[in-house]
């Protein structure tokens, strides 16, 4: 396998830092007898700012994946199948089998998580990792359910992220099922009124619509829309339920 892809593809900021020494690891790992030097990098962009691309964001998923896959204390074949087949989507069947293997010597490695979220923080915009933390929670509901361990951990994720409360508990209730589950999706509580509901879906749809994560390729699109469409279902929901037009 040609692990030196890892080295290009679009990789940026997420091969210098902490993301850098854990991928480097694993790559270290697989290749016999191999040298591999990681090289840090500043973000800067020749005439533009930093941007997040898709190898970056793969990366950085990687990394907080087997974090979160290791905090219940078992690796579960479902979780590792949804990982596959986002990855096969994305980069298709070969690279997926290197960035499994990759995943898998992760897996092996504790990972500094508030060093790790913090180098992501510095880089990568709000719906980039908005969408890391609604990956997070559909690898771990996978096997059909949450475990309590698992959420906490994507707790401490996307408050190293600096994602807020709201915003946290928004994603999560898309997972989480209750009466008030729609309200939480939308940042609202149920005592909003109609005015202010029709403003808050208003404000989620331009929060979670797919286009933010354009420049992260096709397959994270695609995937993005599966939030804006729970904010729709939310508020469909709320609607019939306060008889609103």
């Amino acid at each position: 396998m040609k692990f030196g892809k890892w080295l290009g593809g679009g990789i940026g900021w997420a091969f210098g830092g902490p993301l850098g020494g854990l991928i480097g690891f694993a790559l270290g790992s697989l290749v016999d007898n191999a040298t591999l030097e990681v090289t840090t990098y500043d973000g800067s962009q020749p005439g533009g700012p930093r941007i997040t691309r898709p190898g970056d964001f793969s990366a950085s998923l990687l990394v907080l994946s087997a974090a979160v896959m290791k905090a219940d204390g078992q690796i579960l074949k479902s979780e590792l199948e949804f990982i596959k087949a986002f990855f096969v989507r994305q980069f298709g069947v070969e690279r997926t089998r290197e960035q499994l293997l990759i995943l898998r010597e992760l897996l092996k490695k504790e990972i500094p998580l508030r060093e790790v979220c913090s180098q992501i923080r510095m880089h990568m915009d709000l719906s980039s990792r908005l969408q890391l933390i609604h990956f997070l929670f559909g690898i771990s509901q996978a096997d059909g359910q949450v475990h309590p361990q698992e959420t906490h951990v994507i707790e401490m994720i996307a408050n190293y992220l600096g994602l807020s409360q709201s915003d946290f508990n928004s994603i999560k209730a898309m997972f989480y099922k209750d009466p008030e589950s729609d309200y939480r999706i939308l940042e609202v509580t149920p005592q909003v009124t109609d005015e202010d509901l029709k403003k808050a879906y208003r404000k989620m749809a331009v929060k979670f619509h797919p286009d933010k994560v354009s420049h992260l390729g096709d397959d994270v699109q695609h995937a993005a829309k599966e939030k804006f469409q729970k904010v729709q279902q939310a508020y469909d929901n709320l609607k019939k339920a306060r008889n609103l037009k």
